[in-house]
Order: structure tokens, then sequence, then C-alpha cells
């Protein structure tokens, strides 16, 4: 059990922030290290050819590590959209098959699919998950020899129903399905292993779990798919491209791995060095460590919502890390606002009461929470 780092945070005592899932809030290192950043453009003439190379390679390498996969597989992208788009881009969907998502699932992997099956044709299907239940049995109760992409996450946004992956790469394999990830909600807190849910892609939104700067993200692409076509053409992502002499000596040749998928100006060197020390602090943490203790915290807070009237995901449905929780008749409208009058920050998505604390929260936190909950319902 990690013990509370509220220290780490700038996050005033009269703050109960319970909302990871909408925002992870910068840890004052991280904040420290884009104000480095920010002040190496302040004097660009510091800048050297490594700085548009070695931080990206060290972020790279971070979150690899956090997911255990090769370094040469990931990309940097700026939002989980960009991932999908270019898995879009390099998968194809013949007439009579189908996009395999679940319903309620988050935006940005729904329309990139729905412009697939019109592109290529086939379908794109939305199956539902009952309440209350993990959604692995409707993912691979779904899965049929039609099924040409799985896409999903490791658990669903709105209310933290859990996947098993592990079990969907099976199915997928079965069926010569792609499996294709969105895990901004899950990496950086739910321990996963590349090596054993080989996805075909999977990116990650960094701004979330992951406790990195806005617009900073991570999309890994399999062996497989390497030599594929990327959404941009930067000029860094080609062979040689450190020679900055000779940029005008075109080539058709990239660099190795999936360079070629990365954003333009992937340096980012007002946010690079904040990306590496939020990634280096989960890594010491250990993200099986933070899952397990986020797992045991939020458990007991189950248990005191539902003595409320709330009906929580049950423990053995959801990532342990995520809390969705039904509301009771007559609960009012307004149950939002009336929190945050009170300092107390939650979400609302899809009928759930989003409930998602993190290591900066502590006892205070959760019994302000009930308390409030308690004088409101």
């Amino acid at each position: 059990m990690i013990p509370s780092q509220r220290h780490l945070f700038a996050i005033p005592r009269d703050v109960a922030y319970l909302n990871c899932a909408y925002m992870g809030p910068l840890m004052n290192s991280v904040v420290s290290a884009c104000d480095d950043g920010v002040r190496m453009k302040a004097t660009p003439w510091t800048l050297t050819i490594p700085d548009f190379y070695d931080p990206v390679d060290e972020a790279r390498a971070l979150f690899a590590g956090i997911v255990n996969a090769d370094a040469k597989g990931v990309a940097m992208v700026p939002a989980a959209s960009y991932g999908i788009e270019t898995a879009v881009r390099n998968l194809r969907l013949d007439a009579g098959q189908h996009v395999l998502t679940l319903a309620d699932q988050f935006p940005s992997q729904v329309y990139p699919w729905r412009r697939m099956s019109r592109r290529d044709g086939g379908e794109v299907l939305q199956i539902p998950v009952p309440k209350g239940q993990a959604a692995t049995s409707a993912v691979l109760d779904a899965i049929t020899d039609a099924t040409s992409i799985v896409s999903v996450g490791n658990v669903l946004w709105t209310n933290g129903a859990l996947i098993d992956l592990i079990a969907v790469r099976e199915a997928c394999d079965r069926v010569g399905a792609a499996l294709v990830l969105d895990l901004t909600q899950s990496a950086g807190a739910l321990p996963i292993d590349f090596a054993k849910v080989r996805p075909d892609f999977a990116v990650a939104a960094g701004y979330k779990w992951l406790l990195c700067p806005y617009t900073t993200g991570f999309l890994y692409v399999a062996p497989q798919h390497r030599d594929g076509e990327p959404l941009e053409e930067g000029w860094i992502t080609r062979k040689d491209s450190e020679k900055f002499s000779a940029l005008v000596e075109y080539t058709e040749d990239y660099q190795p791995g999936a360079i070629r998928f990365d954003m333009g100006q992937r340096a980012n060197f007002a946010l690079m060095p904040g990306v590496i020390a939020a990634l280096k602090q989960i890594t010491e943490w250990g993200v099986e460590n933070l899952y397990n203790t986020l797992s045991a915290r939020n458990s007991d807070l189950c248990k005191r919502l539902s003595a409320l009237g709330l009906t929580p995901t049950p423990d053995d449905a959801r990532g342990g890390h995520f809390i969705g929780a039904g509301l009771p008749d007559g609960a009012p409208a307004d149950l939002l606002a009336q929190l945050s009058e009170r300092q107390i920050y939650l979400s609302e998505r899809g009928g759930s009461l989003r409930i998602t604390p993190h290591l900066w929260n502590d006892d205070e936190d959760y019994d302000r929470l009930i308390v409030a909950l308690g004088d409101i319902l």
C-alpha cells in the first residue's frame, strides 16, 4: 500500500478532487520540469540537435516500461483520436465485416470507425454492457467470423466496467481480427502486459492516469504494422533527420520502428520534460502497487456508497482504480453542482456517478464525500 502522496501535488486541503478520469492534476515536479522546458525556448541558441531526440526517446522507453512493450514500437501522439485514426488508416474493413465496439464508448473511438465503414463498406457494431457487469462477456459473445476489428479499452470510460484483454486477444486470434485499444482510462493505473495482450494498435492520452501534460500521449504499433502509412510526413521521422544541414536531401526511408507515426513537433520542449517527470514517478511507485492501493481504498469506499443507496459496479466487474455508481431514485439533477459548492469534484458519465480517486486522496477526502452525499441524498 502506497501512503497518500498529496504532498507531491498542489491540491489545497479544502479541495477533495476525486476525478482523475476527467483530468489528472500535474505533480509539482511535472510543473517544475515544464517550467524549465518553457525556458529552453526562451534561449533557442542553447538548443542542440540531441534536444530534439533524446527526451522523446526517454519518454518512449518510460511508457514502454509501464506497459511491457518494446520502445521502438512507441510513437508520440497528441491525443487518443490521433492514435485511433492511425489505426483506421492502416487497417481495412471488407463488405460483410464489422468493427466491434461497446455502447457508450468514448466518441474518439466511435467516429473514426464509422467513417471507415463508409470508406470500406461493412459496419460498426456497438455492444451494450449490462449494468453492474464486467464488459468481457459482452465483447466475447459478439466476436464472430465477421469481426474484422475489435476496438475497446481496458475499462468502459463511463463506469469502469472491466474488459479482460487477454481473453479478447485470444478470441481475436481465433477469427483473425485486429485488436485496437484506447487505454486512456487505465494506462498508468491498471497493470497491462503488451507482450500478453499483443494489441495491433494501442493509444493512451497522457493527461489522465499517466499524470502528463495535456496534448501528450503514446501510440503503440505492433511490428506487423510498423511499415504502414502515418498521418503526417514530418521531417524528423525520416532517416538521417539528425543531419540538419542535409534535410533537403530528401529520402523515402523512415527512422526505424514506429517513429514514422510520431506527430509533428513531437520534441515539444515545453511539455516533454513534464512527461518524463510524470512517467518516472509512476515507474517509481510501480503500477501494480498503485493499482492495489487504489483498489483497496475504492473497495472500502464502495461499501460506504452502497450504504447511502448508491449502486457501485461490483469489485469483480470493474477496474479497481475506477468507481461507477448508479444514483438512487430522487437524486437531485444538480448533484455535481452541489458537491462542487463543497469543493468536492466528481463526474457523471452515461448515467453513472464517476468517482476516480488517486494517490493524492486521503481519508479526509473520502469522509467529506460520504458526509456530503449523505446530506444531499
